[in-house]
Order: structure tokens, then sequence, then C-alpha cells
């Protein structure tokens, strides 16, 4: 395509928030600095001008120290940045007061609508951070929360960062031994929970998975329980450590909250890796690398203003959840929803756009690629005027999702696909306010971010020299503290830095492209090898997924006769049949599309593809069944029942 399916309005451009701060800059006495490219250069050669800038742009709450502002910036894992700051992150998410706008807004998939002001959100954290205080929470502990998005969870967590305490959250889908196999390796102090929510129509009672988490966190003193849908919380009865939320906050009246300050690297919550190969990583990020990362990418990437309105379809077991959050740090007011994204057909998000005036509206690429299936056209349906940028994240969005958004969902707004990670608790790659929007391409590298791809032997590649391994060739804030258990470090740099040295390899198969773009090809763990030629799993995607007659797929590489074949599996429209002549269709496409290279020796039709709580799906672990490796963490899927359509099955026995 030789004409971008976006422009940015040049009048909008100048008053960007990116604008504003490359005129920052050159008060600074930068030179140069003043285009995209040239702002870039600059970000990732002086890192240390750079992101002590970008705390004085953003107004960050807290003693920047005297400099140096990076120590050891050339070591990887190893720099320090701000190593004399002192700041609280909570501080930072409640500095403002605005009476224009609220602080938050839930939606339920009942249709249920709560509302929260700036100082109502001030009120609860102050009488939770009490609540948490006198249950004897302090700098260090660890608080777990297996929680809703709803107001609560956010509320809590605030409390729990103003003290120091180390936050961690799952969504409450996850069984037990899910649960387990995450707070059972942190030992948290304090156990947060829900005791029943609502998905796709149903009510889900949690009550019984919490006692059998209870019973095996012998490190929890204390559990508080946010009532279950019929306003009770019976578990409280059953269980001594366990009090009811509004009781353990019963006792207290809101006051000046009390923000201790903390190092820039002190721990601020753990994330968990999806753990579908084994037991899930403990990620540990720091508030200070959290804090100045989301900044950056909430108000110059996305260009998110004061009393703007953010959402961004996420459970609390997903990064996107701690990335919405940070919202706060800008002044936005976070729109909330729990519940199923597709539930009325994929209508429901849409009418929450159109009630609540959502601006910066955040999805998944899987969710597109399922209204596209299901032939949903909110362009006909909603107004959506408020919208002003779109969102993906997930899994790569497809050429044919970039037409699917701009000519059925709105035309005139900015589609940004972001790819990072929950190592990174950010992005590595993101939109632009600057820069047009081309099919298929993530826009740009995030400002700090010294990306580059890869090949085999360390090469960099520049844009048409083929795909590679997705790098950050120098270090940037939001790297993890570590791994939570790893003294030494070894877990870590095993898991980053082993491929390149002093390089962070992050495991994305990548390409530049003419534009100064990126198309990610998927995970490298999951790209295909045969005949020594490595394959994108997306590429099969892109064409596979074209085809009226198939709703989903998934793909992997099985071991056959000391080479890799490709296997597809497929999931077809209802009333279709994986007969001979959809078969050579499905070949026909796949060649034409991509490359002979990318046709499968096998097309297998299946009823489930197994994916991961956060909705991804998990080509490795159809990998291992394929193979007959055990799945050691299977708690880690959403529909772990899906995997037995793979196993053994006699098509891929010859």
């Amino acid at each position: 395509m030789d004409t971008p399916l976006w422009r940015p309005d040049p009048n909008e451009v100048q008053s960007s928030n990116m604008a504003s701060f490359m005129a920052h800059l050159a008060k600074q006495g930068v030179s140069g600095a003043g285009n995209p490219d040239n702002l870039h250069r600059f970000s990732v050669s002086s890192p240390e001008q750079f992101w002590s800038n970008l705390w004085e742009f953003c107004g960050v709450q807290g003693d920047m120290g005297g400099a140096p502002y990076l120590v050891d910036g050339d070591k990887m894992p190893g720099a320090q940045f701000f190593p004399g700051a002192k700041l609280n992150y909570a501080e930072n998410l409640l500095k403002f007061d605005n009476d224009n706008s609220p602080a938050l807004i839930f939606f339920g998939e009942d249709r249920t609508r709560r509302e929260m002001s700036w100082s109502d959100l001030r009120a609860q954290v102050s009488r939770t951070q009490q609540a948490f205080s006198d249950m004897g929470v302090v700098s260090g502990d660890r608080v777990a929360a297996m929680m809703p998005n709803v107001p609560e969870t956010i509320i809590a967590f605030l409390a729990a960062a103003s003290l120091g305490a180390v936050w961690s959250s799952c969504s409450p889908d996850f069984g037990a031994q899910g649960v387990l196999d995450r707070f059972g390796q942190i030992e948290p102090k304090l156990f947060i929970a829900c005791e029943g929510y609502n998905f796709n129509g149903k009510s889900c009672p949690v009550s019984d998975r919490i006692e059998k988490v209870l019973a095996q966190l012998p490190s929890v003193e204390r559990a508080i329980l946010l009532p279950g849908l019929d306003g009770t919380t019976g578990t409280c009865d059953r269980v001594g450590r366990a009090i009811a939320w509004n009781d353990a906050l019963n006792s207290f009246e809101p006051g000046d909250i009390q923000f201790t300050q903390l190092p820039f690297s002190h721990p601020l919550y753990i994330l968990f890796s999806s753990g579908t190969t084994g037991v899930p990583k403990c990620i540990v990020h720091s508030a200070g690398g959290a804090l100045l990362q989301h900044l950056k990418e909430h108000k110059l990437h996305c260009d998110l203003r004061e009393g703007e309105r953010l959402f961004y379809f996420t459970t609390c077991g997903w990064m996107m959840w701690n990335w919405l959050v940070s919202g706060l740090a800008s002044g936005a007011t976070l729109l909330l929803y729990d519940g199923a994204p597709m539930y009325e057909g994929g209508r429901l998000l849409f009418d929450f756009a159109d009630a609540e005036n959502i601006n910066i509206f955040g999805i998944s690429a899987k969710f597109i690629d399922a209204l596209c299936n299901a032939d949903v056209r909110p362009r006909e349906t909603h107004g959506l005027d408020s919208v002003r940028m779109m969102l993906s994240t997930g899994s790569p969005l497809s050429p044919e999702s970039y037409d699917y958004v701009y000519e059925h969902i709105k035309p005139n707004m900015h589609l940004s696909s972001i790819s990072g990670g929950t190592d990174i608790v950010s992005c590595f790659v993101l939109g632009h306010p600057m820069l047009p929007v081309w099919r298929g391409e993530v826009q740009s590298a995030g400002l700090g971010m010294a990306v580059e791809v890869f090949d085999a032997e360390g090469n960099s590649l520049k844009p048409g020299e083929g795909k590679g391994e997705l790098v950050c060739t120098t270090p940037f804030p939001s790297m993890p503290i570590g791994f939570w258990n790893d003294p030494q470090g070894m877990k870590y740099h095993d898991a980053y830095f082993a491929r390149f040295d002093n390089i962070w390899h992050h495991g994305d198969f990548a390409e530049w492209t003419a534009n100064g773009g990126m198309i990610i090809h998927g995970r490298s763990d999951a790209t295909l090898n045969p005949g020594g030629v490595r394959i994108g799993t997306a590429e099969i995607y892109r064409q596979v997924e074209q085809l009226e007659e198939v709703a989903e797929a998934i793909v992997i590489g099985q071991d056959w006769d000391n080479d890799v074949r490709i296997i597809l599996f497929v999931i077809l429209a209802d009333g279709r049949v994986l007969n001979d002549d959809l078969q050579k269709r499905i070949k026909t496409r796949i060649r034409e599309g991509a490359s002979p290279r990318h046709v499968p020796a096998r097309i297998v039709q299946v009823n489930d593809i197994p994916r991961t709580k956060s909705g991804k799906i998990t080509e490795l672990a159809v990998r291992d069944i394929v193979h007959g490796r055990e799945i050691r963490n299977i708690e880690a899927l959403a529909n772990p029942e899906s995997l037995d359509l793979y196993r053994d099955l006699a098509e891929l026995q010859s």
C-alpha cells in the first residue's frame, strides 16, 4: 500500500504532548530533537538526559536526587536509574483534584454502573491504608489479590503501594492451583478476594476456591473478602483469618494519606509469566520504572490529557491492568469493565464507549478478529464520536484487521497496535501521534527503547533485510528488578540475556518496514523452522483467517523425520466441514499469500483452541501435547479441557 490508512491532523500534531516535550527539550538546550526520528535517536543515545527531562516534563512527585541519574548505563542487567531518587507511586496517581471529571467509572456486564470522584478515591485509599496498617502490613510485605476489575481492586493496590507493600493480582477465574502456583511463591501477608463475579451471563461463585487457597497459603495472616453477588460474605464465617471488605474499613475515617517515600527501584508489583510450560516466573517491577515508563507511553505516545477517558479491556491478571491503572498519573478518568468482551455479540463495549465518551479505547487483537468473524459493524450502530484512538495488543494485529477497523469501526481515528509484554510491563514498539498509520505495521519504537532486529549471529537487520529477533540494546527503567526467589539473578539472566550478551532478547520475531515501522510475526519461541527456514506463525494466520470458512486457527511445528513439519489446526464456521476441497483451498491460499514453505503438512479440524486467562492462544502448550510432553501448569489456561483435542491424534502419527 502506497498511502497510509490515517494521518494525524497537523494542528493536533503541533498541540500534542509530544510537541510540547520537544519544546521542553529545546529550552533545556537539547538541539536536534525536533522531529520523531531525531527525538528517538536522542532518547537512546543520551538516556540519562532523556529520562531526567521526562521526569521533569511529566511532573513526577518525588525527589529526583542528584546526578548521575543513570549508573552503569552500559550494563544489562545492572544499570541503575535514579539511584538517589525517592518517590511513592500511589502519591503520583492521587495528586489530581479534578471536580470536572471522575477518577473511576465502572461498567459491569450486567450494565451496573458506578462512578467515583477523585476525592472519593483518595478517601477510600486512606481508609484502606489504615486498615492495612492495622493488620500489620509494612513496606516490603506482599499483598495478593484474586479480584475482578472493579474499583476496590484499584483502591487496595494504591493503599498497598502507599505503604511500600508489593502488590500481585490475578483474576477470579483462576483455579485454586493456578492461584497457588503464583502466590505460593511470593508468600503474601494479606490476601484479598471476591466471593463471586459475573461472566458471559453467568454468576460465578468463588468461595470454595478461596478456602482451598487460604488452606495452602500459611503466610497469609489476614484475608479481606468482597461480598458475593448476593451481597453476602459467608466465607468469613468459615475462615478465621477472613473479614468482609466493609467490616475491615468501617473502623477508619478518611484522612491524609501517608505516602512512604521509597527508592526509585523499590518493588511495586510482581507479575507472572503465562506459565503454560511450567510454574510461572515471578517478575518483580520497580515503582519508579513502571511509573516513568507508563507516563511516557500515556502522555507522549498516546497523547493522554488530564480529564480524558481511558479504557482498556483487561483482567487483573494481565499486565494491561497495571498499565491502565497508571493512567491516573496523567489525570485521566479510568473506565473499568468486568465481564466477557463479546457479551451481547460484541455490542456491549461499544455501548460503553458511546455512553461514557471514551477517548482512548483499548482491546486485544483477538477481540477485533472475533468482531470481524462475527460480521459486527459498530460504525453502523454506534457513533463513537469521542473515540480518537484505538489501541490493540495481545497478539499481532493483521493487515486485514487494520482494514476492518477503518472500514467497520471508525475511519477517522488513530489505530495503534502496541507490543511489549509482562516482562517489561510496557511496550517496545507502539503508536506515535506525529506519524501516519500504515496497514499491518506498528508505528514506531518507544522513546528511550533502543529496539533492533538481530539475525541469528547478532547482526542488526535494517528495513528490507528480513526477519529476526526483537532485541533492545541499551537499558530502560522498566526492566524488571529481577525474579522473585532468584538471589543470584541467574533465572533473570537466562530469560533475557543468555542469547546475546548484554542485550535484552525479547523472544518476538520481527522485521522493520520501509516506513520506519515494525511488523511482529509472533513469538520466536513458537517460530516454525521447517527445512531450516524460520517462519512466523502470524504469517500463516493472516492467510487462513481471511477464508470465510475458518473462524480461528492455531499452528505449531511438529518434530518429524529429523526435521519440523507445519501442523495447522482450524475451527471452522458453523456447519462447515474440513473436506478435501477446503483443505486444498486453505493450502492454496497459504502458498499464494505467503510461500510454499508456509503450507502445512497436515490440517486438522478442532472444536476449541487452548488459551491463557488473558485470551492468548497457547501454541507452546499445543506443541507440547502433540509431542507427548506434560503441561506443568495447566491452571494457567482458561480452557484446559481443550488440550485433550490435541492428544494422540491419529492424523499426526503418519
